[in-house]
C-alpha cells in the first residue's frame, strides 16, 4: 500500500461534506455525498476501472476482474460515503501528527477540545504512528471515510501490480448509512457477491462477527394546545406530557449505564410543542427478540403516561432497522473464517469481536449476503474528538489484498 498516497486521498475525501440528513426521504440525503461519489468514480477510471460508475441512486460501483480465472467466488468490499448527523461535518480541517509521542492532544480550532490518552487508552498502542485529528469543530469523519480511501486504494495497489493473485471483486460506496438507509437501494443480483466485508471498524486485526440488532421507535405524543391565558382544565402540554414519559424511562437500559452484550433505550431527539412532541428513541439488544420485548416495555409506559394525563395521546411506531451479524454469518463459515487465515498470513492474531452498533453488513447479512466488519482505523466516531491512524488503516488494506489473495485460491 501506498503510505503517502493513502494519507492523501484520506486528506481529500474528509474535506466533502457528505453529512447524512435524517429529516428527509430523499437517498442519498445529502448532495455532498453525490459529490463524493463523482470524484471516486473519476479517480476509479483513471485507475483503468472503465466500467466504474455511480448509479441512479448514488451508489458507486467498481468491477476489478479475477486475474485467476472466473469461475473463482466473487467477493465485495463495502464502505460508505456519509457522515453521522450528530457533529458537523461541514469545512473538516485535517490536522495529521507524525511520530505521535503519546501525549494529551489539544485542538487548534477549538484548544477546550482535549483528545486525552487517559480517555483514549488505544492511544497508547500508536505511539510512534501517524495519527489524524479534528481541529475540534467538527467531526473528522474516518467512519467511514478511512474505509472509503482504504478500499480506493486498494483498487488502485491491484491496478499497479497484476501479480497479486485475486479472484473477481466488486467495490461499493452506499450512502446514508448513519441513517440506517445504507443499502436501501442495492441490487443484490448486481453485486453477485459470496461474501462481502464492510471496512467500517476501529483500531486494527478486528473481525465483528456480531452486531447489535436494532430498532427505532418513534414515539408521537399529542396535546391540547390553547392560550395560556385560557388554559386553565383545557390546555393539555404535550411537552409535560413527554417530560413524564421519558422520566419512566429506566435508567439502567440506558447506554450510559450499560456495556458489553447489554442492550438499552436510548432517547435521542425530541422535538415539538405544547400540541405535538416527537420522540426519536433506539432499542438495541444482540438478543433479537429482546426487541420486542422493549417494544412492548415503551408501549405500556405509554398507556401508563397517557392515563396520567387526560386529554393527551401517545402512538408509538417501531420500525425495523438491521439485525446482528451473527444470525447469518453462520450461512457461510469462510466470510469470518478467510478473514482470520488472512490476518495469520500476514503474521498478525484477528481478534472476533462484537460491535455496540451496527453496519452495512448488518443489513446485507439479514439479506443473505454474509459481510463482516472489519478494521479501519477509527477512533471516537462521530465526535470533534474523532481521530484516526494512518498506519492501522495501511494495515487494513494489507488484509484486504491477503483477503482477495485467500479468496482467489477457491
Amino acid at each position: 500500500m501506498n503510505r503517502t498516497r493513502l494519507l492523501e486521498r484520506f486528506l481529500r475525501y474528509v474535506r466533502t461534506a457528505t453529512t447524512a440528513d435524517d429529516s428527509t426521504d430523499v437517498y442519498p440525503s445529502s448532495p455532498g455525498q453525490l459529490e463524493l461519489g463523482r470524484i471516486l468514480v473519476d479517480e476509479a477510471q483513471r485507475m483503468g476501472y472503465a466500467a466504474a460508475h455511480q448509479d441512479e441512486h448514488g451508489l458507486v460501483w467498481i468491477e476489478i476482474g479475477s486475474n485467476r480465472g472466473d469461475a473463482l467466488p466473487r467477493i465485495a468490499f463495502n464502505a460508505h460515503l456519509d457522515t453521522s448527523p450528530e457533529t458537523s461535518g461541514t469545512d473538516v480541517r485535517p490536522h495529521v501528527i507524525d511520530a505521535y509521542d503519546g501525549s494529551d492532544l489539544v485542538l487548534a480550532g477549538d484548544p477546550t477540545k482535549v483528545i486525552r490518552v487517559a480517555e483514549n487508552p488505544e492511544l497508547r498502542t500508536v505511539i510512534g504512528k501517524t495519527i489524524v485529528t479534528t481541529d475540534g469543530t467538527t467531526l473528522l469523519g474516518g467512519d467511514d471515510k478511512a474505509g472509503v480511501a482504504i478500499l480506493m486504494e486498494l483498487a488502485e495497489t491491484l491496478a499497479e501490480r497484476p501479480e497479486l493473485p485475486h479472484g473477481p471483486i466488486t467495490i461499493l460506496f452506499t450512502c446514508d448509512e448513519e441513517i440506517g438507509r445504507g443499502v436501501k437501494h442495492v441490487d443484490f443480483a448486481k453485486l453477485g457477491a459470496t461474501a462481502c466485508y464492510t471496512l467500517d471498524g476501529g483500531g486494527a486485526d478486528i473481525v465483528d462477527v456480531e452486531t447489535f440488532s436494532a430498532d427505532l421507535a418513534i414515539v408521537k405524543v399529542r396535546g391540547v394546545n390553547i392560550h395560556p391565558s385560557i388554559g386553565k382544565g383545557r390546555m393539555v402540554n404535550a411537552l409535560r406530557v413527554a417530560g413524564a414519559f421519558l422520566s419512566e424511562l429506566p435508567i439502567e437500559l440506558s447506554p450510559e449505564r450499560t456495556e458489553g452484550r447489554e442492550g438499552f433505550l436510548h432517547p435521542y431527539v425530541i422535538d415539538g410543542g405544547v400540541a405535538e412532541v416527537t420522540i426519536r428513541i433506539l432499542l438495541r439488544e444482540f438478543d433479537t427478540p429482546k426487541l420486542a420485548e422493549r417494544a412492548d416495555l415503551l408501549r405500556e409506559i405509554g398507556s401508563r403516561v397517557e392515563s396520567l394525563h387526560p386529554g393527551s395521546s401517545i402512538a408509538i411506531e417501531v420500525r425495523q432497522q438491521y439485525r446482528n451479524l451473527a444470525d447469518g454469518l453462520a450461512k457461510e463459515p469462510r466470510a469470518v473464517g478467510h478473514a482470520i487465515e488472512a490476518h495469520r498470513r500476514l503474521g498478525r492474531t484477528a481478534r472476533k469481536e462484537i460491535i455496540r452498533g451496527g453496519t452495512d453488513g448488518s443489513v446485507m447479512t439479514e439479506k443473505g449476503l454474509p459481510t463482516p466488519n472489519l478494521s479501519s482505523g477509527q477512533h471516537n466516531l462521530h465526535s470533534p474528538l474523532e481521530w484516526a491512524c494512518l498506519d492501522e488503516m495501511i494495515a487494513a488494506g494489507e488484509v484486504c489484498l491477503k483477503l482477495a489473495e485467500v479468496w482467489s485460491e477457491g
